[in-house]
């Protein structure tokens, strides 16, 4: 017999061939169609975000090829000999590469030499300068061959006059006396000197405070009872929460009072601040702040305690601090950044835009030219007053009047034909006359830019109310007038009495006193007795007898000081009590809702 034949072998798979009567493809055509398939399969969100990263990345390119032109362009626009001859603060890198002109000798620059003094001057005593009204000239041939006949005459007293004509600061026919200033010294300057054995008997026993000035003094107090409690050496005190919070990191709250400890005789509590200032106070913090807030809260801070107390200490921190904003000038049109980092140098703008607030690059002037005097080192004055001179020269203003933004990169106003007093713009008046009164009256720009301002204000922003006519400034929107009123505007009381007091217009006093009514009125017409942050002024007459209206989103009130600075200065210039009274009426407004327990305020200073 045969064996039985093997078994078929099993099979455990199935091939399967389809045949479409076409090949294999492989190709380019073919691996597309796939990705489109692929690409259709995917549901409606899923291809929104693919096309909503892909533009954003496209964006975001786009952007950053705008930002290193802009480099690429400020950096050629500089011979290469030059930037290497730009100062650097040690240890501090800019942003952009230097722009900002070399440094030269005093006597090789023609514009910086008139700031110094060629020979001993004579002390002028403070106070209200001479004005005298002179009638103009109606043949100025018959003038000036007198004038010639008078000068061959008598040579040495014609040389004389020349001099004094020379000093002499004349607008609309109004002549000022110019006063010895605080022009930048060949040298730096003597620490203040001691007090004499009468007045340091005088300050071991003060004398004996009255009933409101023992308030003030137990108001400051209070408040600083709480910061050192709760928010020791931070920036500032969150009452309600008992805890602190940071802008910069530095301390802004200390610093910013230590002068009114000193002022206000507190020994003890300025003794510890300044230790903390001695101990803990270190700038090396990468970190970024704004300058202008920087500026006047810490560099002014500095400053005017060195000036009351001759304490050094001040003065080195100060300089020590300048030099760490000085990155921030180094701009492409020289208008500075609202920011720097004071540990690495690296300054830049806001994040939502390339402008600077024409307030924050013009108020910061005064700190800056008064540490060049102090410690003999130019860059200060120097980067402050190119600002200033930019923006005298620049177009686009109306009768005196700035717009509120300025563009770093060109130099030029943006936002056109909006014009204000209030935030962006304000200090930007006021530093024009308190520069003028820092120079000793000599610098005849900044003069003519305040009294212009002046005259634009009363043209176009000046109106009155219904129905007790209170005189207010609006705001100006491409000719077009708004009667809304920030409380930042109730710094122009004092600064148009400060002026004259030194001299000015004395119809700036009749608004000043004006201006002042209204300020005070926008804290008495609330229930408070505090006002808002924003107010608008009725134009027509009202059902309810009131000037003022608040909108629900201003109806907060930041403990804001141009109001009682201004009654500060109507007080010193008129000698008149009500202004005196209004402050105190404030103060106890303050004291009764500001106050969240025994211990707190419930607000803390904000400036603008």
């Amino acid at each position: 017999m045969y064996p039985p034949p093997a078994p078929a072998p099993h099979r455990d798979f199935i091939s399967v061939t389809l045949s479409l009567g076409e090949s294999y493809d492989n190709s380019k055509s073919r691996r597309r169609r796939s990705c489109w398939r692929k690409w259709k399969q995917l549901s409606r969100l899923q291809q929104n975000m693919i096309i909503f990263l892909l533009a954003f990345l496209i964006l975001c390119g786009f952007l950053s090829y705008i930002h290193m032109a802009d480099q690429w362009k400020a950096l050629s626009g500089k011979p290469t000999e030059e930037r290497k001859m730009m100062p650097e603060v040690p240890g501090l890198k800019p942003a952009n590469p230097p722009v900002l002109p070399a440094p030269q000798k005093a006597d090789a620059s023609p514009a910086f030499s008139k700031m110094l003094p060629q020979r001993p001057r004579k002390h002028f005593r403070r106070g209200p300068p001479h004005l005298q009204i002179r009638a103009p000239n109606t043949d100025s041939k018959a003038g000036t061959q007198g004038d010639t006949k008078e000068r061959a005459a008598a040579p040495g007293d014609a040389h004389q006059e020349e001099n004094t004509q020379r000093t002499v600061i004349s607008w609309r026919g109004a002549v000022i006396e110019p006063e010895q200033g605080t022009g930048l010294p060949l040298r730096r300057a003597e620490a203040p000197a001691k007090p004499s054995p009468l007045v340091t008997r005088m300050q071991k026993e003060p004398a004996l405070l009255n009933e409101r000035q023992e308030g003030v003094i137990e108001a400051f107090r209070h408040a600083w009872k709480g910061y050192r409690q709760f928010a020791w050496g931070h920036d500032e005190l969150r009452p309600v929460s008992k805890s602190f919070s940071e802008w910069f990191g530095l301390g802004l709250t200390l610093i910013d009072a230590l002068d009114t400890m000193w002022i206000l005789g507190l020994k003890q509590e300025f003794e510890e601040a300044r230790m903390w200032v001695s101990q803990k106070l270190n700038f090396k913090k990468d970190v970024d702040v704004n300058l202008f807030e920087s500026t006047i809260r810490i560099l002014g801070g500095l400053l005017s305690t060195y000036h009351l107390s001759g304490d050094r200490l001040f003065l080195r921190k100060a300089k020590d601090f300048g030099n760490r904003l000085m990155p921030a000038f180094m701009t492409p049109s020289k208008i500075p950044y609202s920011d720097v980092n004071i540990g690495t140098g690296v300054a830049h703008p806001p994040q939502w835009t390339s402008d600077s607030t024409v307030s924050e690059v013009t108020s910061i002037q005064l700190e800056f030219r008064e540490l060049s005097r102090l410690t003999g080192v130019k860059k200060f004055q120097e980067a402050a007053e190119e600002v200033t001179r930019h923006v005298h020269h620049l177009s686009g203003k109306k009768d005196g009047l700035v717009p509120m933004f300025i563009n770093t990169h060109s130099g030029s106003f943006t936002h056109l034909g909006v014009f204000t007093l209030g935030a962006r713009a304000d200090s930007y008046y006021e530093y024009l006359l308190k520069q003028w009164i820092q120079g000793g009256k000599q610098e005849t720009q900044l003069l003519e830019d305040y009294l212009a301002a002046i005259e634009g204000i009363k043209t176009h922003l000046v109106r009155h109310s219904e129905p007790n006519k209170l005189t207010f400034i609006g705001e100006l929107t491409h000719d077009r007038f708004s009667a809304k009123m920030d409380h930042l505007v109730c710094f122009l009381p004092g600064t148009l009495a400060l002026g004259v007091h030194h001299g000015l217009p004395t119809d700036h006093m009749e608004l000043a006193r004006a201006l002042m009514e209204t300020c005070y009125q926008m804290n008495r017409q609330m229930e408070t007795g505090l006002s808002p942050e924003i107010v608008h002024f009725n134009l027509y007459p009202p059902t309810d007898n009131l000037d003022v209206k608040v909108k629900p989103a201003d109806r907060h009130n930041l403990l804001r000081p141009e109001t009682v600075e201004s009654l500060f200065y109507l007080y010193r210039t008129t000698g008149d009590r009500k202004y005196q009274d209004w402050g105190w009426e404030i103060l106890q407004s303050f004291n009764k809702y500001t106050r969240v327990s025994p211990q707190l305020p419930s607000c803390h200073r904000s400036t603008g």
